[in-house]
């Protein structure tokens, strides 16, 4: 049983094969410097372009509350927009994937930050094409590292078809 279930995992990871996946993080898997609670959600799809190895394009909602207050004393909240592009290679053996990517990301009082974005995750394989995704990801600031850079774990549901 456990031979058919890898066979089938690896056939998912082959040249021309599309992946979805939507994935949340924070409620304290994450850390940074500037925030005190971050909630994560984010959608991301792919193309095997070749046996192993993904592209894909991500799109992630976050909404922070930061550690800091404004002048009435009132806590601060701060949502970003981030959209960023990266691949994935996938060790067929296990189900372990390596990924790294590029993303943008907009507030809304106007700020603009670059984010370098690498992960390390598992594919659990549900059925043949149902996948539960845990990783541990860092997304590095290229503008404020020590207070916008973030660490932590996600999870998410892919789906490979």
């Amino acid at each position: 049983m456990m031979a058919l279930c890898a066979v089938s995992a690896n056939a998912q990871f082959e040249a021309g094969k599309a992946y979805v996946n939507a994935s949340t993080s924070g409620l304290g898997l994450s850390y940074s410097k500037n925030d005190k609670l971050r909630l994560n959600v984010g959608l991301t799809a792919g193309l095997f372009v070749a046996d192993d190895w993904m592209v894909y394009a991500v799109a992630e909602y976050d909404h922070k509350q930061l550690m800091y207050r404004n002048f009435k004393g009132s806590k601060f909240y701060q949502d970003e927009v981030q959209l960023g592009l990266g691949g994935r290679y996938y060790i067929e053996q296990n189900g372990i994937y390596l990924g790294l990517g590029l993303q943008y990301g907009h507030t809304e009082q106007s700020f603009d930050n670059f984010y370098v974005t690498p992960e390390v995750g598992y594919a659990f394989f549900i059925n043949q094409y149902l996948t539960i995704e845990p990783a541990l990801y860092y997304h590095m600031s290229v503008n404020d590292f020590s207070g916008g850079s973030t660490v932590g774990l996600k999870l998410g549901l892919g789906f490979y078809f």
